[in-house]
């Protein structure tokens, strides 16, 4: 055996994955037992010392796992039938409420600066945009690809490149990433949808070129979006 033989490859595990790995362990251990229901999300984010939304996504792995059933309105329990499934996402993988965080931070500014430079035209495509949400409304697929158009317009507006495809990419990690795609057809289900009363107020604030109340439009927009989400973990 060579020396060489004996070193391990370096790996950059992500927190969420590190907190499901240890509920699995706990789940194999037999601490939690099937059919048994897991603690709350704020309990769990207070004995792990980590954020909320690390435990919402690390619920997420464990559910698309097969390691736990999630019963919005119930609680989370563990799977009565263990599937055995990896954990670890794909490198260039995002969760849901990883990206919904990301958001928050980023297209309240982004919306802000919008505010300052949107043209008339690309405020008459937003407007096409919401409308196309509106009649659409009983269409998931339909709605949402007016949602993303509506906030790729916002960014376009910025003038600013990077700006634009850095939100673009956040918007191609939500919907193409496996467990972000899988989430999403869940909630929808359980009739998540965007509202178009807060892109409705959005757009308000933009056609008045008020940054400050298109700022608080697009964080109580997220920030509503980010609720709505988190209530398939609640019980």
């Amino acid at each position: 055996m060579s020396k060489f033989d004996a070193f391990k490859v370096i790996t950059t595990e992500r927190l969420y994955i590190k907190v499901a790995g240890q509920l699995k362990e706990l789940i194999e251990q037999g601490v939690f037992k099937p059919g048994e229901r897991f603690p709350a999300e704020r309990s769990l984010a207070e004995k792990l010392g980590v954020s909320r939304p690390t435990i919402r996504e690390a619920m997420i792995a464990l559910e698309l796992a097969g390691l736990i059933e999630i019963r919005t309105g119930s609680g989370i329990y563990v799977a009565s039938a263990q599937v055995k499934k990896d954990l670890q996402p794909s490198d260039d993988e995002i969760g849901p409420f990883e990206n919904l965080e990301m958001r928050y931070i980023f297209e309240s500014e982004v919306c802000a600066l919008a505010a300052q430079r949107i043209t008339n035209d690309q405020l008459d495509r937003l407007e096409a945009a919401l409308h196309k949400m509106e009649i659409e409304k009983h269409s998931a697929i339909a709605c949402e690809e007016a949602d993303s158009e509506f906030h790729l317009i916002i960014a376009e507006a910025c003038q600013n490149t990077a700006i634009y495809r850095t939100v673009k990419w956040l918007w191609e990690a939500r919907n193409k990433a496996y467990r972000s795609t899988e989430f999403f057809q869940r909630i929808r289900k359980e009739g998540v949808h965007p509202s178009i009363e807060e892109h409705r107020k959005i757009y308000q604030a933009l056609s008045n070129r008020d940054s400050e109340r298109a700022r608080l439009a697009m964080k109580n927009h997220i920030d509503g979006a980010t609720d709505n989400a988190a209530k398939h973990f609640e019980d």
